[in-house]
């Protein structure tokens, strides 16, 4: 229960599956599996890795992508790929 006067959550903005699907392929036509990246960590923290798989849509709801050293997936939008001028 939310205290009267209280501000709720905002929540997140919901993506079409259709979108979805569109982030992940412009994602897999960019870059290629292996592709060294920079996730930003649930705790703020940025940790360099690669990808090992395409991004996908995750259950109809998120697009994921999943990476070198980290159990399970990550959010498409918590991954930025490095390029040699960034790197």
């Amino acid at each position: 229960m939310i205290a009267r006067g209280a501000r709720r959550p905002q929540r997140p903005i919901q993506l079409s599956p259709a979108l979805l699907q569109q982030q992940c392929d412009d994602f897999n036509a960019r870059f290629p599996v292996g592709q060294k990246v920079t996730v930003r960590r649930d705790d703020g923290e940025g940790l360099i890795t690669n990808t090992r798989s395409r991004a996908d849509v995750l259950s109809g709801h998120s697009a994921v992508i999943w990476l070198d050293g980290i159990s399970g997936c990550y959010l498409l939008d918590r991954v930025t790929p490095l390029t040699e001028n960034a790197a």
